[in-house]
This record gives structure tokens, sequence and C-alpha cells, in this order.
């Protein structure tokens, strides 16, 4: 159906908001005081606001994206040569464990997590989160547990036996520095940044939506986010108790994986893996969430079969639990064993496949605006589409045998991770940057970053499905001069191709970086709708008020922020969608309308101080128990001083807006 703009002929249809008995801004939020915290460094450093929350998640991860980044480029320069010695055995091996622990644990599911906080509240037209004390713990214990976790490099090196540590090489007697160590109890903290961070959502989506939004109203993200949260739930708990039967084992003489001991090493592998698949979609869903807010909005046509979509990332997150084996088949779990998770394995691709039939489709017959956005959200689909074809193949197992531990099998996971997840994080960038800071990332660099990215990643990891069917093993830190050829079996030439394409891709994410720092300085005030957009979070202020919306707002439909700009009129060529309200003119009626009483959380710093008392358990683990004896004393503290925290803030707390009523007490969330 055409969308044409509003003809002279059809009036705006707000007239109502200059009636009388309207009460003004000014007059509703006489009620609404702001804490003195909320400006100023403790703004940031003490807030629960889930808006700022996302943007610290967002800037953090970022800083670990480019940690993880160097650490890749440090690796493919080890391996642009033969017999290479930019880094010694060891180095390499720290390098190659701490690059996938970054990007896995510091930087893709943060950055969901940026977005979730942010704009999950947003969509489902909700003030805050649930639990926004305990929401700002969820970004301590990132933060600090990020950090603890990269000291190691400071204090005797970095863990080294992959990032899914494998037993016996995880052992004491094959890894005797604390790398390994740091690298346990380091995402045991952020691990339970993700768990208490996914009942948070949780009960957010399940209990604080708008009046009239049904589950099937909401955006596709607020979904996806929400099968990922329901994800993290029940997987993070598998890897932690893996987590702490290793530093038992480690540190106080356990014997859960010694094979001398009469233990079996292999339960490491299954309770890793039965965490590691999923994980893998609780790294691709908020990108697929992403990217099915991105194409309808630049196609100019609604989402196609939008309960596909739903229903078919439901089902990923559900069949997800049930392949985690074709990880180990190299491993003799036995004929049946390989037969079943072959099997599944082979089943999960069918609503995957869904998922990229819809989002064509949607692209398919529509009228195509090829923002940045867009051209990430494209990308996805096709690089995403490569890793997953690929991924099959190693559904079957002979193939799969042949592959494992080979660059093939690196090729495919970059191609899911780097060209899904981290492409469609970047969709979300550029799509929602003028909603967070009022300010449109600049398109011309934003189309640079794209390509550079692109083929960046396709010079990286496609030849490495070449070297991997060759035989270069995974892990390899140098490979000899005598390994090289002719032709198409040239080792020597296709791991330079990789190697330059990996720099590519760092100067796609150097673009980004100018990017941010020219749209702060030099890029104009955005216009309040840049996208003509279609959900919920768009129907605010650029960027949102601290309370969201002036008035929480009543969904009627399913893209409710479109369905109140556009309406439905017969013209003689047919029915047409015709513009009646532009974004500015909503707004200004939300605002005219604004609820009498806004009710907001209050700052508070024990969040921080809990947070802070678990590394310094953590450092006494390792090094000297009285150490943790203190971090728990700090913990106890800081959980009783939560605890005494008052529910209402005084009123001296808070600071009248300008004109406002100063004696009206506001309550405040706990």
């Amino acid at each position: 159906m055409a969308i044409i703009e509003r003809p002279a002929a059809v009036p705006a249809t707000v007239d109502a908001v200059a009636a009388p008995e309207v009460v003004t801004p000014t007059q509703a939020l006489g009620a609404f005081r702001r804490p003195v915290s909320s400006t100023g460094w403790k703004s940031w450093l003490f807030t629960v606001d889930h808006k700022k929350l996302g943007i610290m998640y967002g800037a953090v991860s970022l800083f670990f994206f480019l940690v993880g980044g160097i650490e890749a480029l440090l690796i493919r320069l080890q391996l642009a040569a033969p017999d290479n010695t930019v880094l010694s055995a060891d180095q390499y091996n720290q390098m190659f464990t701490m690059h996938a622990t970054t990007m896995v644990f510091l930087f893709v599911m943060p950055m969901a997590a940026a977005f979730a906080n942010y704009f999950l509240p947003l969509q489902i037209g909700a003030r805050d989160v649930a639990f926004p004390r305990i929401n700002a713990l969820g970004f301590w214990l990132f933060l600090f547990g990020g950090l603890f976790l990269n000291s190691s490099w400071l204090l005797g090196g970095a863990a080294d036996g992959g990032w899914f540590m494998y037993s016996p090489n995880s052992s004491a007697l094959f890894s005797p520095s604390h790398g390994i160590d740091f690298w346990v109890l380091g995402l045991q903290i952020t691990g339970i940044a993700s768990l208490i961070g996914a009942l948070n959502l949780i009960v957010t989506v399940l209990n604080m939506r708008a009046p009239g939004m049904k589950l099937m109203q909401m955006p596709v993200f607020t979904w996806m986010v929400l099968v990922v949260q329901f994800l993290l739930l029940f997987a993070m708990p598998v890897i932690t108790v893996a987590l702490f039967l290793l530093s038992f084992q480690r540190n106080f003489g356990a014997t859960f994986f010694d094979v001398n001991q009469g233990a079996d090493p292999l339960l490491w592998q299954h309770l890793f893996w039965i965490f590691g698949h999923p994980e893998v979609y609780i790294i691709i869903l908020p990108s697929f969430g992403i990217i099915s807010e991105v194409l309808p909005t630049f196609a100019r046509k609604p989402l196609f079969g939008y309960k596909f979509v739903v229903f078919s990332g439901a089902a990923i997150g559900f069949v997800g639990w049930g392949v985690w084996a074709h990880h180990m088949f190299a491993s003799g779990l036995g004929p049946v064993s390989v037969a079943v998770f072959s099997v599944a394995t082979m089943l999960i691709a069918i609503p995957t496949g869904v998922k990229i039939v819809n989002w064509t489709l949607t692209l398919w017959g529509g009228k195509l605006w090829f923002t940045t956005a867009m051209l990430f959200a494209i990308g996805v689909i096709v690089l995403f589409t490569i890793g997953g074809v690929s991924g099959v193949t190693h559904a079957v197992a002979p193939s799969d045998t042949q592959q494992t531990d080979t660059y093939h099998i690196v090729a495919h996971f970059h191609y899911v991770i780097v060209g899904g997840a981290v492409m469609g994080l970047f969709a979300g960038f550029y799509f929602w940057w003028p909603k967070m800071f009022g300010k449109m990332l600049n398109e011309r660099l934003g189309k640079w970053n794209f390509w550079l990215m692109f083929f960046g990643v396709n010079l990286t990891f496609g030849p490495m499905h070449i070297l991997g069917l060759q035989g270069q093993p995974r892990r390899m830190v140098v490979w000899p001069e005598k390994l090289t050829g002719d032709g198409f079996f040239d080792m020597h030439f296709w791991n330079q191709i990789a190697s330059v394409g990996s720099f590519v891709i760092g100067l796609g994410v150097l673009i980004f970086v100018i990017n941010i720092f020219w749209t702060w300085k030099k890029a104009p005030i955005a216009p309040l709708d840049p996208w003509d957009a279609r959900t919920l979070e768009w129907i605010t202020a650029s960027p949102p008020k601290e309370h969201n919306f002036d008035r929480i707002p009543t969904v009627h439909a399913l893209d409710e922020f479109f369905h109140r700009k556009y309406e439905e009129v017969d013209t003689a060529d047919g029915p047409r969608l015709v513009k009646v309200k532009s974004a500015e003119e909503i707004l200004a009626e939300e605002e005219s309308h604004a609820d009498a009483h806004i009710h907001l959380p209050s700052p508070s710093y024990w969040p921080i101080v809990l947070a802070a008392a678990l590394p310094i358990i953590a450092y006494g683990v390792i090094y000297n128990l009285m150490l943790s004896v203190v971090g728990t004393a700090v913990l106890l503290l800081a959980v009783f001083g939560w605890c005494l925290e008052p529910s209402v803030a005084d009123d001296s707390d808070y600071d009248p807006p300008a004109g406002g009523d100063s004696t009206k007490e506001l309550a405040t969330l706990g």
C-alpha cells in the first residue's frame, strides 16, 4: 500500500490539544522533581536511569571492542608470514584466548544489553525497568568483572587455554600461572550481571507494558531480547557451575576433571557447550531484532510475516538447547548421540531460514532507502547466510570430523558473529543514534564504515574456509615456509589476504570512531523523526526525557507510532496511507496531556559498593583468603545499606523544576 504525505485538504487532527481543560506541561510536571544528582558527574556515577545505564554499557563495550580488535590484529600480524616472531607461543595463546573472551563476553553480549537497557522500556511504553537499582548493579558488575579479567595482563599473564578452556589443558599442571584463575572468576562476576539483568528485563516486559500492548503487539526487537533473557536465565547457571568446579580444582585441590582421580574431562565439554550453544543465539538474536526494526523502516512497508519472525525466534531459543554436542563430534560420543545431534542441528536451520525469507520479502516490493543502517541490515542477511550455510555442513558428522579444529571452523563462526551479530549492532548504532543523542551519525562516513567492514569481513574470513580445507589447524602459532605452494593451495597467499582483510575491518571501525567524534562536535540537531519510524520509542523526545514519556501511551496496534502518523483514505487510485500528523504534533499532544504525577527512582551508590566487593573477593581467592574476608565484609555492608535505603526520598533530595510546585512530594521506586 502506497504512503503519501498529507495533502493540503487534509487537516491536522490535533486541534483538541488546545482545549481549555487540558493541563499544560508546566502545570502537569510541577509534581516532577529531579533528584539533585540528575545533573553533573553524580548523575552518571549513581544513576539508576535505564537510559544512562544503557549508554554506559555501550561506552564500556565499545572500549572492550577496541581492545579485542587490537588483540585480533596482533594475531593476524603473527600469521601474516611464515615462521613469524611477532608473538611468542605463550603470548599467542593468551592473545587468542582473550580476543575471543573479550569479543563474546565483554563486547557483543553487553552491547546487546546496552540496546536492551536503553530501548526495551521505551518500546513497551514504560518509564524504567522493573528493578532500577538491580539494573545499575548489573552494569557495575560487568565493568568491574571486565577490568578484573583484563588485570591479569599486568599480574603475570592472561588466560591461555582458549575461550572454551578444555580440560585438562586448563588444569594447574598445564597452565600454572594465574591467568585462567582470573578468567574463571572474571566470568563468574560478569555472569552474575547477565543473570540479574535477565530477571530484570523479563519482569519488565511481562509486567510493565503500556496499556493495551499485547504480547503480539511488541516490537520484534523487544521479542528477541525477551527470548535472549530466558536463554540467559537457564544458560548462565550451567556455565557458573562449570566455572565453580574448575575454580575449586585449581585453587582448593578438587578433582572434578582430573583423569588420574577417575574423573571424565568430557564433563567440562558438556557443561561448557550446554551453555555455549545457547550462547550463540544469545549473541545473534538481539541483532536479528535490530534488523527486524531497520528493514521495515527503510523498505517503507511492514515487516513481512511478523508472527513468523517472532515464533521463529522463540523456536531458535528452544531448539538451541538440543544441539550442543555438535561441538563434540570428534570426542567419541558414539553413533547414536552423533546422529541425534546431527538431526537437531539440521532442524535449527529451519527457523533461521524463515527469518531470512521474511527479511527478504520485506525488502521485496518496498520503496528502499539505502541509509547506512539499511546497508548494515542487508549486510547481516548476506553474511549471516554465508555463515549459516557453512554451519549446516557441520551437522554432517563426517564433514565436521574433517573440519574440526581447522580454520574452516574459524571462518564459519566469524561469519556468524562478525557478519551477523556485530554488523547488526552497527545497524542499531546508525538507526538509533539520533534517538539516543539527538544527532545523526554522518551518512558519508557511515557508508565508508559499512563498505570497509563488509569487504573486510569477506577478505578476512573467506580465505579461512580455504585454509581450513587445506588443513591449517586452529590455534597454530606459526606455519612453516615449506607449506607454501602455487595457486589455490598457497597457504602463504591466503594467510596474507586474511591478514590484510583484518586491517580493512580495523580501518572501518576507526572511521566509526571518527564518526562518533565528528557527530559530537559538528553535527546539527537531528529531526525528531528522521527515519519516519514505526515503533513506540520514537513517540517521545530525542534524546528521551528522564521520565521517558510525559503521558504513558495507550497502544492500539502493532507499530503504534506509525499508525498515529498515518491513516488509510480512499482515493481515485485506491486506498492510500496519508500522513495526518507529524512526530512534532504527536509529541506536543503527549506533552499537553502529561501525567500529573511522575514517579522516578532515586539514585544510589550501593550498587557500586556491592559490585566492587566481588573483585576484592576474587583477588583474595587467587592471592590471599584474608582479602576475600575483607571483600565479604564490604559485600555484607553494601547489602545492609541497600536494604535500609528508604523507598521514599526526603524532600531535600529534590530540586524542583523552574516554575514547579516545591511542596509536592514525589515517591521513588526502589
